[in-house]
């Protein structure tokens, strides 16, 4: 038997040897991934960004009327330290 290690069959080994990725492939997947990901993240904030445009109006009328409640109880509070 000879002592030549340059061919060693699989089963010899402690690990199976799996085949190297080829070059290219694993960066790529993780850009188009990382891309997707920007993509959906920029989407979710854009949709945020038309439910508080959309939304805008409503809020600004509860405001106005908070704002008046405010002012009449102002008022009436001024008025009886008047008279």
């Amino acid at each position: 038997m000879s002592t030549d290690t340059s061919f060693v069959p699989v089963s010899w080994t402690k690990h199976p040897i799996t085949p190297r990725p080829r070059a290219g492939v694993a960066p790529m997947t993780k850009e188009i991934t990382r891309m997707l990901l920007n993509e959906e993240l920029a989407r979710a904030r854009i949709q945020d960004l038309h439910d508080d445009v959309r939304w805008q109006p409503v809020r600004n009328a509860r405001a106005a009327r908070r704002w008046d409640r405010v002012a009449r109880w102002a008022s009436r509070r001024a008025g009886r330290y008047r008279g």
